[in-house]
């Protein structure tokens, strides 16, 4: 029986897309200069760790530090997508516990569910920093996993990325692709998750009530 649910955080729970932009173009000028951000490139790599993402895209390690205190500047300005805030209410009224594993260091994470009024939902945020291998790699979904005390065939993973389906296709995890705010469907679909949803709804008939211990 399904009892947990791991959600990546960029283009899941939030539409975090038009403020990391804006992030990522200071984080560019500060560091390289003149010329537009290659934010396009960027964004083929969401759901990797920031470090990774520079050394894939060959820019300087030196932006993460400009791209980290412009995002934390703008967190408030990043949209919760509409209706996870039901769907989190929802499944912790049914019983669910939940977590993040996300692409974004662990403080950064929690510090935005924390302005967004969104962390009292999750039993643990988990970021690419604490653990030894980032998606797509299935150790973030595996600490998410130890934390809750829950077996892989207990859990989902919804994610917008390709790194998110196969993090948790390689941890034995449900691997749920969210639509909603993906820049990447073709290669989300390609990835072969074992559910897709176009909307925070949808992903309720897939996570009935959690029966209590002892009953059927």
């Amino acid at each position: 029986m399904r009892s947990v649910v791991i959600f990546d955080l960029d283009g899941v729970l939030v539409d975090s897309h038009e403020v990391m932009g804006r992030a990522f173009a200071a984080a560019y000028a500060e560091v390289v200069g003149a010329g537009p951000a290659p934010f396009a490139e960027y964004q083929r790599y969401q759901g990797l760790y920031f470090p990774e993402i520079m050394r894939r895209m060959r820019l300087p390690l030196e932006m993460e530090e400009p791209f980290v205190r412009e995002s934390y500047r703008l967190a408030d300005q990043v949209p919760v997508v509409d209706g996870v805030a039901d769907l989190l209410r929802a499944l912790r009224a049914r019983g669910f516990k939940l977590a993040v594993a996300t692409g974004k260091a662990g403080p950064r994470a929690r510090s935005l569910l924390a302005t967004l009024d969104l962390i009292q939902y999750f039993d643990h945020v988990v970021g690419s920093d604490e653990v030894v291998n980032a998606k797509p790699a299935p150790d973030i979904v595996w600490r998410a996993l130890g934390l809750l005390g829950a077996k892989p065939d207990a859990a989902l993973m919804v994610g917008d990325a390709p790194a998110d389906i196969r993090s948790a296709r390689s941890a034995g995890v449900t691997a749920v692709a969210a639509t909603w705010a993906t820049v990447d469907e073709d290669g989300l679909l390609a990835a072969g998750p074992d559910l897709v949803v176009h909307s925070p709804g949808e992903l309720l008939p897939a996570c009935p009530p959690v029966s209590a211990p002892g009953r059927r």
